[in-house]
């Protein structure tokens, strides 16, 4: 690592997203950040450098290239053990990653994810019921009663979940994003995480039932005899249940809040100017839903443009900071559904590229205009600058979205 440059320290309480990552760009396209417990990495903010990053050979998701984690400085207590010690497709490479990804890849087809618009479009109309329950006068926080809950009752259902799990894996999944945990509470959150997973294989191998995905898993046989072990049938489990929740209540939180503070651009949607695909992609590109993803590693020295990225050196990809880019036209942090350029990478790039994807935008195809159609005349409750933000600088939303609906 270059000891030269003065890292840019991440807020840990993710208090300010955008702004972080405007500075961040402002100190080039790869910069020295530093993360919880003093942990330097290099920054990506350039879209073509993401890219390249994103897809090189000499770049791993394995944290056996990474000293810090081989030596033991980097341990259970840290706040973000979980995203570089998980033993998943996350973290593989090559044909290891192949190998996981092939096995989950048919429950991700264009075919099954068409199949889940019935159910997805009954949970959303359950939950705007529910909503328009609330006393008049009274703001109700959406993010909580319906972009909260709508992606967690899919992929809870995908993946088996019994209902009585329910409130500690939330619980597990809002702790795998905080990192503004201390060592005690990271320690704590990473050890409910994999009590709610056992406890899901346990109930599934009792009850074994529809051929969700769990089960599927706990029964994996590939071509050539192997078997997923304990540890990374659980951390597939926590894979797949967090990247199909997480991001997808983002997307959500993101997309209304932008409409709501545009109306312009809202306009455009009721007119016809624009279609729900583009408020989709252009909410994903302008507040990307994951800001900053840890982490990968260099494999051997990466010479780039006069700066070396060294054998070992942790790689970040600050999202929040490739959506400002003047690729993306003048204004990059308006939000503007005539954009021409909505190539964005918010859900990664290259053989990583989130296997989710179709089953995010099929969520949001169905939520977001069940919801302004339900309450065409719904506004803010508060302003965009008093919303909160979670305690992250991974996860990029907000601690509430209070709106008058009528």
């Amino acid at each position: 690592m270059d000891t030269t440059i003065t890292p840019y320290v991440l807020n840990p309480e993710g208090v300010d997203i955008t702004g972080e990552a405007a500075k961040l760009r402002a100190r080039g396209d790869l910069t020295v950040v530093e993360l919880p417990g003093a942990v330097t990495a290099w920054s990506i903010t350039h879209p073509d450098l993401a890219r390249l990053l994103l897809n090189h050979p000499m770049v791993s998701k394995n944290p056996r290239h990474w000293p810090a984690f081989v030596n033991g400085e980097i341990g259970p207590d840290w706040p973000l053990w979980l995203w570089v010690a998980v033993n998943n497709m996350f973290t593989a490479d090559g044909a290891e990653h192949r190998r996981l990804r092939k096995l989950l890849s048919p429950a991700f087809t264009r075919e099954r994810i068409a199949a889940l618009r019935p159910r997805i479009e009954a949970i959303t109309a359950d939950l705007l019921d529910d909503l328009a329950t609330t006393p008049t006068g009274e703001p109700a926080d959406v993010r909580e009663r319906f972009a909260y809950p709508l992606p967690i009752r899919v992929i809870a259902e995908l993946m088996g979940v019994p209902e009585h799990l329910g409130k500690d894996l939330r619980a597990a999944v809002d702790g795998l994003f905080a990192t503004d945990l201390t060592a005690e509470d990271a320690a704590t959150s990473h050890t409910l995480m994999y009590t709610v997973l056992s406890e899901l294989v346990a109930y599934r191998r009792r009850h074994p039932g529809a051929e969700d995905l769990t089960r599927l898993l706990i029964g994996y046989t590939d071509p050539d005899d192997q078997q997923l072990d304990e540890q990374q049938l659980l951390d597939t489990l926590l894979m797949v249940i967090s990247a199909g929740h997480e991001t997808t209540v983002n997307l959500l939180d993101q997309a209304i809040l932008a409409l709501l503070h545009n109306p312009e651009q809202y306009a455009a949607v009721r007119t016809g100017q624009a279609d729900w695909s583009d408020v989709i992609e252009e909410a994903l590109r302008f507040r990307p839903p994951v800001a900053h993803v840890p982490l990968r590693y260099a494999v051997d020295d990466i010479h780039l443009d006069g700066t070396t990225i060294e054998r070992g050196d942790p790689i970040l990809i600050s999202y929040a900071a490739l959506a400002l880019d003047p690729v993306y036209g003048e204004n990059p942090d308006q939000f503007d559904l005539t954009r021409k350029n909505l190539a964005h990478l918010s859900f990664g790039y290259g053989p990583h590229l989130c296997l989710g994807v179709g089953l995010a935008r099929l969520e949001a195809a169905v939520a977001l205009p069940a919801l302004f159609q339900r309450f065409p005349t719904m506004r803010l409750a508060v302003t965009p600058q008093e919303l909160g933000t979670i305690p992250s600088f991974i996860s990029n939303g907000h601690r509430a979205l209070p709106l008058h609906l009528t």
